[in-house]
């Protein structure tokens, strides 16, 4: 079983592995996304589940899921440590936490940057927050994350990913 937070359109439908994967737990607070999902969920195969909410108060059972995929949401979500947490508390002992995310750059030049436009920024892209710290968040939730980060192609200031597995320390 498989909890995918932020499944916004269902990018990361075609990915899946039928053989492997039994059902999908999508949440996603923004409803508006969710017919666009749900083309792509059909083509998938596999059984889905949508929830119109933010990660921070899951409605689900302690240590029901083996997987969480996380795919860029917690620029977005208001409490990203507790939202994490809510993620720690819904997976199985030795579960994982699968992660990729954008977030602060380590040049203190670039961070400045971030900084400064944050303000801005946050409000023309829908609350995305330029400057987390992944790794800090993902331990302050108690995850022992194994993280690999890099500037990607484009603007130094949205270009700073991270990316890796995290288990329940």
């Amino acid at each position: 079983r498989v909890l995918e937070v932020g499944i916004g359109t269902g990018l990361n439908m075609p990915f899946y592995d039928r053989s492997r994967v039994k059902s999908i737990v999508g949440v996603d607070p923004s409803m508006r996304m969710h017919h666009l999902a749900l083309k792509r969920i059909q083509h998938s195969g596999i059984e889905v589940e949508l929830i119109g909410l933010s990660a921070e108060a899951l409605p689900l059972s302690d240590a029901s899921f083996d997987t969480v995929v996380s795919t860029y949401p917690l620029c977005t979500i208001p409490d990203p440590v507790t939202a994490l947490r809510e993620m720690r508390r819904v997976l199985v002992p030795g579960g994982r936490l699968l992660f990729s995310e954008h977030g602060r750059a380590p040049d203190a030049g670039v961070l400045r940057w971030q900084t400064r436009l944050q303000p801005y920024w946050s409000k023309v892209a829908g609350g995305c927050m330029l400057d987390r710290d992944i790794p800090a968040l993902l331990e302050q939730a108690g995850f022992e994350p194994d993280v690999q980060s890099r500037y990607i192609p484009g603007p130094k200031l949205l270009s700073y990913h991270y990316w890796g597995v995290a288990v329940a320390a």
